[in-house]
């Protein structure tokens, strides 16, 4: 029988890390549904430790999930692994996920710490996380430049202590496939009951081989992969969950190995999170990438239509690419509608669907025909949705080739309307500045990107802005078949995130 291997998803904690990919707790229990529906057996949910509301959201999340077992890392001391137990506790299978440094460097001049200083905190802590939440994760952060003989000392006393996972991180993305194979072959043949046990392990894609090394893992003895959704995180990012998913899923074979992972799933949850953190995909994302399925040149034209095989060694349905081209329009019926969610995977309760199919026939009056996509994107806003403390009432812009360009904002907060008209360079800087003298802050503006969300002239613009002010930077994302408006909403939507 072939290996079932875990997919251990950490979008939620070490994905989050990374620069302007910071959500909010509706945006994270979004991410949560599109992980549970894609059947990932793990979900660390964040560092319960560091804040309040990273304490609050993984404890959210934990209500949330209903199959995966949900995770807050933590450091080996008392405070941090008694807040991770706290903050799991509502969870049906919690976990903690501790961590200490094993390697020469980070041991010197990070915890100032001797080898037998760290067997001794890991024996200690480890049994006491023990003590509060049975299935415990040991991590010996930057395993792959640690010592073998000691790493193999430092896990087998994590195994007598009570840990039920090992994970052998490459922490600054520095191995090798080879090296990585070699490592787990000699950890799962050295550490303590290591048959009782699972290995797992964590690759960083710094020299970008995040995917070859969790894979090599794989074949070495690993039995549960830490990713994220479009290899978002620190640096260069993690290992890719769809890459990792879908190289097994195709050379399973050569792996000798399956998942539990509903592949099909796989393009829906990688474009919320795309638009939750306002970071597109590239093109030519492996997987996921727009170009992925595409085929220019000629001779490979010829091929795919003649035998799909021939250049696709997989087949865009198979991550959920549906194929199915049936118009939605103006005079489409709710039955028609709600055929479409289902068949696009979403399930609404009926207060929802009721909404979303106003919100579609709006959409519809303003486009000819709407898409799947423009479906997907309506439906996310409403489950994303945050409180408004300021609301768009109308909007004016003027500009022109010999005039300055003007915005006449006005906002509806619980006062009552406010209005106010500003010069800019653009329509866009003049309404933003608006914006700005109505609410009483200056945010800086770090990124401003525009997407049509599908083909065609009256395409909806999705607007996404990164927006800064005081340390803290917030997401906002609006959407039109008005770019101006999109806009406008998009910048809106980061100032209520920075007033909350």
């Amino acid at each position: 029988m072939p290996t079932t291997i875990k997919i251990f998803d950490t979008t939620l904690r070490d994905g989050e890390q990374s620069p302007g990919c910071s959500m909010n707790l509706a945006e994270k229990l979004e991410i949560t549904r599109q992980l549970e529906r894609l059947k990932v057996d793990v979900i660390e949910a964040g560092f319960a430790i560091s804040s309040p509301g990273d304490f609050e959201s993984v404890r959210a999340i934990a209500e949330t999930a209903q199959s995966a077992a949900v995770v807050s890392l933590a450091r080996l001391t008392q405070k941090d692994i008694q807040a991770a137990a706290e903050a799991v506790k509502p969870a049906k299978h919690p976990r903690i996920h501790v961590f200490l440094a094993t390697s020469p460097i980070h041991m010197q001049y990070k915890l100032k710490m001797t080898p037998d200083q760290v067997l001794e905190k890991v024996r200690t802590m480890v049994r006491f996380a023990k003590g509060l939440v049975e299935d415990i994760e040991f991590s010996a952060e930057d395993a792959t430049r640690s010592d073998w003989a000691f790493l193999t000392e430092v896990f087998s006393e994590a195994v007598k202590a009570g840990a039920t996972t090992l994970n052998v991180p490459d922490t600054v993305g520095y191995t090798t496939p080879d090296e990585m194979y070699a490592l787990m072959r000699h950890l799962t043949g050295t550490v303590y009951q290591a048959d009782r046990v699972a290995f797992s392990t964590h690759c960083h894609n710094d020299l970008g081989l995040g995917t070859a090394n969790s894979l090599a893992a794989v074949r070495g003895g690993a039995t549960q992969l830490e990713c994220t959704l479009g290899g978002i995180g620190e640096r260069a990012g993690n290992a890719s969950l769809e890459e990792v998913v879908m190289a097994i899923k195709t050379r399973g074979a050569y792996y000798d190995a399956v998942t539990h992972i509903d592949t099909t799933r796989i393009y829906r949850a990688c474009n919320t999170l795309s638009r939750i953190i306002g970071q597109r995909i590239p093109p030519n994302k492996a997987i996921i990438g727009g170009n992925a399925f595409a085929h220019e040149a000629g001779i490979h034209q010829h091929g795919v239509l003649a035998n799909p095989e021939t250049y696709e060694i997989m087949t865009p349905e198979s991550i959920g690419l549906n194929k199915n081209q049936m118009v939605l329009g103006k005079h489409s019926g709710r039955h028609a509608f709600e055929d479409r969610l289902t068949l696009l995977g979403i399930s609404l309760d009926a207060a929802k669907r009721d909404e979303a199919f106003a919100k579609f026939k709006a959409l519809a009056d303003r486009k000819k025909t709407v898409s799947d996509r423009d479906i997907e994107v309506l439906v996310m806003g409403d489950r994303i949705a945050i409180e408004e403390t300021y609301t768009l009432e109308n909007f004016v812009v003027n500009s022109g080739s010999s005039i300055d360009a003007t915005a006449t904002i006005a906002l509806r907060n619980s006062d009552g309307i406010k209005k106010t008209s500003m010069i800019g360079v653009g329509q866009i800087e003049a309404a933003f500045s608006a914006i700005d003298s109505l609410v009483g802050i200056s945010p800086k503006l770090e990124d401003y990107a525009l997407h049509a969300v599908s083909e065609g002239e009256d395409a909806q613009g999705d607007v996404s802005v990164k927006l800064e002010l005081d340390g803290r930077t917030v997401t906002g994302r609006g959407l039109s078949v008005d770019i101006i408006e999109a806009s406008i909403r998009a910048y809106l939507n980061g100032i209520n995130k920075l007033l909350q």
